[in-house]
């Protein structure tokens, strides 16, 4: 039985060790091997404002985290907290999008619905926050399951990291019923 939770600061340790699982288990396919160690080293991680917030979530199965993920009412559209750039300001509800954010699965539970669960879990809290839009900033493995939940491509982002590696992804959006 998977439940659904507030993620707490104390389990970054947990959380992070998910993550990396995550960032290289689940991108055979669509990053190489090269491409998913330098993004997950450099980019992925939880980000302590989203759990600080009330907006990060973990889904257990028992008492192991198997996934984890979150919205956010702020404008840093990705990355964990050694990775944010800019200003992570608090978005106006009325006219600019939250944010979809760090959507990982353990890659043992891959394909049984969790970021599923979570993103409708994420999608009914940014809508009773006021927002009336969505936007997130995917990689390719994480695309099948947002096209599937409504969101279209904005735009395509290069990502260049270290050593000359450069990391496709996707920004993407939808509206929220009002």
């Amino acid at each position: 039985m998977f439940t659904i939770r507030l993620a707490r600061l104390s389990e970054k340790p947990q959380l992070d060790a998910l993550i990396e699982r995550s960032g290289i288990g689940l991108a055979d396919g669509f990053y190489t091997p090269q491409e998913a160690a330098a993004v997950t080293r450099e980019v992925f991680g939880v980000d302590s404002a989203l759990v600080r917030d009330g907006t990060y979530f973990a889904i257990d199965d028992g008492d192991t985290v198997v996934a984890c993920g979150g919205w956010s009412r702020r404008a840093t559209d990705f990355g964990g907290d050694g990775a944010k750039h800019g200003n992570d300001r608090l978005l106006d509800p009325a006219t600019e999008p939250a944010r979809i954010r760090a959507f990982f699965v353990d890659p043992a539970m891959a394909r049984k619905g969790l970021g599923s669960m979570l993103l409708r879990h994420c999608i009914d809290a940014a809508a009773q926050a006021g927002f009336r839009s969505l936007e997130l900033v995917s990689t390719m493995p994480g695309e099948p399951l947002y096209l599937a939940h409504g969101f279209v491509a904005i735009e395509p982002i290069v990502l260049p990291l270290a050593g000359g590696v450069a990391i496709r992804l996707t920004r993407m959006g939808r509206s929220l019923p009002t």
